[in-house]
């Protein structure tokens, strides 16, 4: 089985779930409780950190709840990869231009959510797909 197919099978796909709920709750609770240190490090807004900190919280039990199904609704998993691609998106933004006071390492930092975020939907449309092949057939 190659990495892949391990990622985007039935029990593959609640880990990548299971991961991305486990990887935003770090996020969430960083960012909603160093909020002050962390907008003088990275150069992003406290309110604009506290925020997304408490939205991540929205992926975060979409995602836990996917993950605990045996089989994960798609409907529900659409909506994760919609959001999670949105995600990147505002992140990306943000990374090139849309937060001017952003340091380098709050560049980075937003860059390495695109990443992570971007890797985890891609898997999770993936596994969408692939749910979708299996009932077709």
């Amino acid at each position: 089985m190659s990495v892949l197919a391990y990622f985007t099978s039935p029990a593959g796909l609640r880990r990548v779930l299971a991961f991305d709920a486990i990887s935003g709750v770090g996020t969430g609770l960083l960012q909603l409780a160093a909020s002050g240190l962390l907008s003088g490090m990275l150069g992003l807004s406290e309110p604009l950190l506290r925020s997304s900190g408490i939205a991540i919280f929205a992926f975060v039990a979409l995602a836990a709840w996917l993950a605990m199904q045996r089989t994960p609704s798609r409907a529900g998993l659409a909506v994760l990869v919609v959001g999670n691609f949105a995600w990147v998106i505002g992140c990306l933004w943000l990374a090139l231009g849309g937060a001017p006071g952003a340091t380098i390492l709050g560049v980075a930092y937003l860059m390495v959510q695109v990443l992570v975020v971007a890797a985890l939907a891609e898997l999770q449309w993936m596994g969408l797909r692939q749910s979708r092949m299996v009932v077709a057939a």
